[in-house]
């Protein structure tokens, strides 16, 4: 399973509720368990320019070990994560002891860290080895808070499609992981396209070296009738074609879950009814690859390809990809090369633990990715900054504003990559408590223009500060302008074998 996606249908506002609450208990009557997590929020060092509210969980978390270490007996628990194939993923983290002054903190830690690694790692049962009261607070959390029941029907229902389990053990399942090369073929002339939120890229290539490429503005998201999308993608990829003396084969990227080119959950397809997203949807890349002869013709989720063109670019693995667009998508390569079975949907990972972060408009939950690293954050950041513009304006055209007035110098826009950028610093060092990288590719629209030096600059700083040892072992890249646009759609392009 691959996955990149953000959203299918909205929740209703959940505005009473916070996910520390494992009891599903409201928000308005501020229970222990929700406080309980409070006194290890720290300020960070490195202040956002807008957002000086921002509490990492970096810190959180790096405070909450502390406590737990400086008692002299931390308390270890375990979690195994199984997905459908069988494979199993197991982490630990210390937790404080039950007899802690502050031990009612471990409930909301548990949760948000279940939460990462369900939508990092993946799985639909979460085998636990801990104090009972501590997992069956986990598992009610799944079964009645909103939050979690939208983890549950979309990780358990519709990737997994399994009920998403949680069960105490003593010992926790073998681990067991499947890796396997992705792409990387550059033989014939190849068609490579990425699929996002507001606009679609081609590319032609031609034995690796791309001789065509083109961005086409559309808008899927709100599109109910299956032939838009369709019809979209093939006027992309005749464009393409009419560049090549021939097409060998044809790569795509697209956010969304996808099981053997078929999409699972998809936020491009979103509003599509579900009679025809099952009927037409789920066999539009097979309907595309019949269009084209019966080609070699494959499709892998958006951040996975980050990943790809970010390991193939540099000649190096290890790599997490992460790409801000119209939402987060993040991909991994392994210190081998390979990929894992493994979601890396940064988009609903939590990086902010205070309790009023901002809420995510699709899962209801507060202070997850998607509202730090994507448009969104720029969309959030620029009422704070004082910039005047209409509500309703999209997205993309707020995107479009901010580097406008990035390019004219105005300390507004500044002031809004420079939170972006802290974000992103105390965003990384949480990730590299999951993932064994050495180097990160960013992209995305977001990063284009001076106002993607200036988030990774302020990145850099964080790491400085706040993590040294991270700062000498991370590095960071960015391909060109040019392939920070269309590196993906290229990278892609290698995907098909023939």
């Amino acid at each position: 399973v691959r996955s990149s996606w953000h959203g299918q249908q909205p929740l209703p506002p959940t505005d009473g509720w916070h996910p520390a609450c494992l009891d599903g208990s409201p928000a308005t009557g501020q229970s222990q368990a929700m406080d309980s997590h409070l006194p290890f929020l720290q300020a960070p060092a490195v202040v956002p320019d807008l957002d000086p509210a921002f509490r990492p969980a970096s810190l959180a978390v790096r405070e909450l070990e502390r406590a737990a270490d400086a008692t002299g007996r931390p308390l270890i628990l375990r979690i195994a994560l199984e997905q459908a194939d069988g494979s199993t993923f197991a982490f630990q983290r210390r937790f404080l002891p039950l007899d802690h002054p502050h031990a009612a903190a471990n409930s909301f830690f548990l949760e948000r860290l279940a939460k990462f690694l369900l939508w990092s790692r993946g799985g639909w049962r979460l085998h636990v080895a801990g104090p009972r009261a501590l997992v069956d607070g986990l598992q009610a959390h799944y079964a009645g808070n909103p939050a979690g029941l939208f983890d549950a029907s979309i990780i358990g229902g519709r990737v997994y499609e399994k009920p998403l389990t949680v069960e105490a053990v003593t010992e926790l399942p073998p681990e067991r992981a499947a890796t396997q090369p992705l792409g990387r073929h550059w033989d014939g002339c190849r068609i490579g396209f990425d699929l996002g939120g507001s606009d679609r890229k081609v590319a032609a290539v031609v034995e690796g070296e791309p001789v065509f490429t083109e961005e086409t503005v559309w808008d899927p998201i709100r599109q109910s009738d299956p032939q838009y999308h369709f019809d979209g993608i093939m006027d992309s990829l005749k464009k393409a074609a009419a560049h090549l003396p021939r097409v060998d084969a044809i790569g795509g990227s697209a956010a969304g879950v996808y099981v053997n080119n078929r999409p699972k959950v998809a936020s491009l397809f979103r509003s599509v009814p579900q009679e025809l997203f099952e009927s037409r949807i789920r066999n539009l890349f097979f309907d595309l690859k019949a269009a084209w002869g019966g080609i070699p013709f494959e499709v892998a989720n958006d951040g996975e390809v980050t990943a790809l063109a970010g390991s193939m670019s540099l000649g190096k693995n290890a790599v997490l990809g992460i790409a801000m667009g119209t939402s987060t998508a993040a991909g991994y390569v392994t210190p081998d090369g390979c990929i894992t079975s493994w979601l890396n949907e940064l988009a609903f990972v939590p990086v902010d633990y205070r309790p009023e972060g901002p809420r995510d408009e699709w899962s209801g939950d507060r202070g997850v990715g998607s509202q730090y690293f994507s448009q969104q954050v720029l969309g959030r950041l620029v009422p704070a900054a004082g910039i005047q513009t209409d509500p309703t304006l999209p997205l993309p055209d707020k995107l479009k504003l901010v580097q406008k007035l990035m390019a004219e110098g105005d300390p507004r826009a500044r002031k809004i990559y420079s939170t972006v950028g802290v974000y992103f610093g105390y965003g990384l060092a949480h990730f590299a408590s999951f993932y064994d990288c050495a180097h990160v590719l960013v992209l995305g629209r977001v990063m284009t223009g001076e106002g993607g030096s200036i988030i990774l600059d302020r990145a850099r700083e964080v790491l400085r500060t706040e993590f040294p040892d991270l700062a000498q072992r991370l590095e960071f890249h960015t391909p060109d302008e040019t392939s920070k646009r269309h590196g993906q759609a290229v990278a892609a392009a290698s995907l098909p074998a023939r």
